[in-house]
């Protein structure tokens, strides 16, 4: 009977030292690195981990893979978290979302961690594995996602390769930890299976199993579990850092677009004035001179006409466009609303009860297609007696308006 149960535990333990070299038998052609291979119910996907990067983020998503996170939840212990779920956030040409217990996008492993960001990890090609989370660089647990397509606004550094204000609101910033290899087809696949109400596809789609590969010395000594303790204190000093850093960057700017803003201010405030002295004043007190007079059509009441338009203060400064080059001049390019495709002629509503000041709505009553306009908009046909977003209290305005088409 012992020879018996002894010969039973070695064919056990042939078995799972055969297994696991079996896993890198499988791919002989990946080069030295950590691996997951994501078995799916659409098929197998294998990504490349970069450990080396952002380790403590890598740590996270092996070590729940393997059951050895420290941190998880009493139910989690001990237990591969992945294996069974699914993907329950599926949209097409943008990523495909896993990782959820609960299948509902608001679940977690039991914590929340700071995760590790490295400035040449972005999103920016298919296949790129990286953290979902709540918003700012606190909220990562066990939520992943794929992209499809390259998505640069998702990445925690803008263009310049500065670190962006994370915790504001509106502001996405994920950590990069991984890039299928192979399997890409797979989360095409995924991503076009047929989903219902949040996007959540109307049959589930299997995370069976998250495999870890090993292959090389580095990749066999990353003891996950370890590294995720021991390094996360330095993660957060590091990102402490980098958003002090990216505060005091972020005041350098403002003064240097406020400056920007004057000088151009102070220019074009000589022409405004010039279209003062020439514009006429209506019964309201508004103060219109047409720059251009155009021949289009006059869109009748109820419909929406294409602006574009230019906001000023009396000393000339800008506080708001929608024309890229106007912006661009006084330092008021705003990089998101470029990406967005928000500067480009904006629709107003030709009404008595558009939602717009009083003074635009007056001037825009009048205008036709090809217009463009003067307005001096005294503060009661403003914003009137109080603050406003960036505008004072009983702030008279100028605005510029260009009338280009018709809704």
């Amino acid at each position: 009977m012992k020879l018996i149960s002894k010969a039973l535990q070695l064919f056990i333990l042939f078995i799972l030292v055969t297994a696991t070299s079996c896993k890198e038998d499988l791919y002989p052609d990946l080069e030295d690195g950590l691996y997951a291979e994501i078995v799916t119910s659409k098929d197998t996907m294998v990504a490349k981990l970069f450990f080396e990067k952002v380790p403590v983020t890598v740590a996270n998503f092996v070590a729940l893979a393997e059951g050895t996170h420290p941190l998880v939840s009493e139910q989690f212990k001990g237990k591969p978290f992945y294996d069974s779920l699914t993907f329950h956030r599926v949209m097409d040409k943008f990523m495909i979302q896993g990782g959820d217990h609960t299948a509902t996008g608001s679940g977690d492993p039991g914590y929340r961690f700071v995760a590790d960001f490295d400035p040449s990890l972005k999103h920016d090609k298919a296949g790129v594995l990286s953290m979902a989370n709540g918003g700012g660089i606190d909220t990562n647990g066990s939520q992943f996602f794929i992209t499809e397509v390259p998505y640069p606004s998702l990445d925690a550094f803008d263009a310049n390769g500065d670190f962006k204000p994370c915790d504001q609101r509106g502001v996405s910033c994920h950590s990069v930890f991984g890039q299928l290899v192979k399997g890409i087809e797979v989360q095409d696949s995924i991503s076009n299976v047929k989903v219902g109400r949040g996007n959540k596809p109307l049959e589930n789609v299997y995370i069976y199993k998250v495999n870890i590969i090993r292959k090389g010395s580095a990749a066999k000594s990353f003891n996950a579990a370890k590294v995720f303790e021991e390094q996360m204190p330095k993660v957060k000093e590091d990102l402490e850092n980098m958003k002090e850093q990216a505060r005091i960057r972020a005041e350098e700017e403002k003064k240097a677009r406020e400056a920007k803003n004057a000088e151009a201010g102070a220019e074009i405030k000589i022409q405004l004035d010039e279209y003062l002295t020439k514009a006429t004043e209506t019964a309201s007190g508004l103060r219109v001179y047409y720059i251009n007079k155009g021949d289009g059509e006059k869109p009748a009441q109820g419909k929406r006409a294409y602006v574009n338009y230019e906001g000023y203060y009396e000393d000339g400064r800008l506080f708001d466009s929608n024309v890229e080059a106007v912006a661009e001049r006084h330092g008021m390019l705003d990089e998101r609303r470029k990406e967005a495709n928000m500067y480009k002629p904006f629709p107003m509503k030709i009404s008595p009860d558009a939602q717009l000041i009083a003074g635009m709505k007056e001037a825009l009553a009048d205008m036709r297609v090809g217009d463009k306009v003067y307005m001096y908009i005294p503060y009661h046909l403003a914003y009137g007696e109080r603050d406003y977003g960036p505008i004072p209290a009983k702030s008279n305005l100028s605005f510029i308006a260009e009338m280009t088409g018709i809704e």
